[in-house]
């Protein structure tokens, strides 16, 4: 008897399964990040250094948009994986149906915000008076919000698709995004020399063609479950599940922005007198982008191996296979850790490198201030993937207040005002220093947490020995 692609979430080997799912969202995760790091690097070797401090001040707004399609996206996948473990396919189907108009008409409202009032979200956005970066900004930003629309829907929906059991759908979406980003950075960049509009331009499209695919399978035969516009009846009862399932993810991706805005105004209190360069702020503001793409380009494969674990966490608690449960989230704890470790490393070995190659002719300055930087933040960073993995836990167990709390932790309630403090203190290096503190904090508060929460899972398994799922 055959299975069915979300069948097999119950029933295939939970490590197999992990490996099958995992490995195609972190390439997907890759490739997406590379819609933001490649922008970087073009636009450092193509353009200069403060234009790097630009696209650092548009940092907050992308990731606002990323946190609207985590909300419905993930929320959605969620209530997917969950409904089809219980054998409640119509359910699924409807959360799917509503995660696309939600998607759809958050980033129209998005974009007409944007548009109408670039100017006085500029002026919050954390550059000081006189920024060279500023004007980049302003560039960059208007060009992009016109793909709003192709962002959320093409990553927010690929999660869906993911969900009932097609992790390669979603990867080729994002590898065909990411290339094609590739390419047109250089066509835009370097041949046409259109600056930081071409990479903006190069993102919009890359986002345009990666929603098409997805959206292409959700209309087609292979799906599981399939979109239906015109049988679609709103349900506020169905929109507030898919955003108590979304919510931890929503708060951690906007919590982030407003951390990302607390950076970019700090490098400008504190940057021109820790560096001593009159265009300190700038400089700060460029070495924080290159350093937020780094730790891009490490922590997306653990937000990869997060979504593939989240089917099989899903479905298999939804169909009460607690022993599964437990294992896949043990194994994703452990490869989320070697990523971490392996990333720690090259940070701490080859810091001068990792700036060089987004910004070859970096001022001395920079060259100052971000592999300094890069080690400091980064000194705990082995622990991020059991953070990251056992906040998803939560989500799949039903308890979006600790997720919310969790997702809060780090990014908020530590981390914030110890940027605040750190800084007033110790200036830049504060600023700076506020990272590993937090890192550390949230980890013990997390593991602590997620004992008892363990403690539980264990009680509900028939046998102890889970070494043959």
């Amino acid at each position: 008897m055959s299975l069915d692609a979300a069948g097999r979430l119950g029933t295939e080997p939970v490590g197999k399964l992990l490996l099958r799912f995992s490995i195609p969202a972190i390439t997907g995760m890759m490739v997406n990040a590379l819609y933001n790091v490649v922008d970087r690097i073009f636009v450092g070797h193509g353009v200069n250094e403060t234009a790097l401090g630009g696209i650092s001040l548009a940092l907050p707004l992308m990731t606002i948009a990323l946190a609207f399609a985590m909300l419905f996206g993930i929320g959605a996948a969620n209530m997917i994986s969950m409904r089809l473990g219980q054998g409640r396919k119509q359910e699924a189907e409807n959360a799917l149906d509503h995660c696309f108009f939600l998607l759809v008409g958050t980033g129209i409202v998005m974009m007409v915000i944007g548009l109408v009032f670039l100017e006085p979200i500029l002026s919050l956005l954390g550059a000081q008076d006189g920024s060279e970066a500023l004007d980049y900004a302003r560039s960059y930003i208007r060009i992009t919000l016109y793909g709003t629309v192709f962002s959320l829907v093409g990553f927010g929906f690929s999660h869906c698709t993911r969900a009932q059991g097609f992790p390669i759908v979603t990867m080729i979406a994002m590898v065909m995004g990411g290339v094609l980003n590739i390419i047109l950075d250089a066509l835009f960049i370097l041949v046409f020399h259109w600056g930081v509009e071409g990479a903006a331009w190069a993102t919009v499209i890359s986002q345009a063609v990666s929603m098409t695919w997805v959206l292409s399978f959700s209309l087609g035969k292979k799906a599981v479950i399939k979109l239906r516009l015109r049988s679609f009846k709103p349900s506020f009862a169905i929109v507030l599940q898919i955003m108590a399932f979304g919510s931890a993810q929503f708060l951690f991706q906007f919590v982030m922005s407003g951390v990302q805005l607390l950076y970019n105004v700090s490098m400008g209190w504190y940057g021109a007198s820790a560096l001593g360069v009159a265009n300190g702020g700038d400089i700060g503001l460029s070495g924080m982008n290159i350093i937020i793409a780094i730790s891009m380009l490490i922590l997306m494969p653990i937000f990869g191996i997060n979504q593939g674990a989240q089917p099989i966490l899903g479905y298999n608690y939804g169909a009460k296979q607690f022993d599964r449960v437990l294992r896949a989230y043990l194994d994703a704890i452990i490869a989320a850790t070697i990523i971490c470790t392996a990333g720690f490393a090259v940070i701490m070995l080859f810091p001068v490198q990792l700036v060089k190659a987004f910004a070859p002719n970096g001022s001395d300055a920079l060259m100052y201030f971000a592999p300094r930087s890069m080690r400091i933040m980064y000194l705990f960073l082995p622990l991020a993937g059991f953070q990251i993995v056992s906040t998803n836990l939560f989500v799949v167990t039903g308890r979006p207040k600790i997720t919310i709390f969790l997702s809060m932790l780090r990014q908020c309630i530590i981390l914030i005002p110890c940027i605040l403090i750190f800084g007033k203190v110790w200036g830049l290096w504060g600023v700076i220093a506020a990272a590993p503190v937090s890192d550390a904090v949230a980890f013990f508060i997390t593991g602590a947490m997620i004992l008892f929460e363990l403690k539980k899972l264990r009680s509900n398994l028939p046998h102890r020995n889970i070494s043959h799922c």
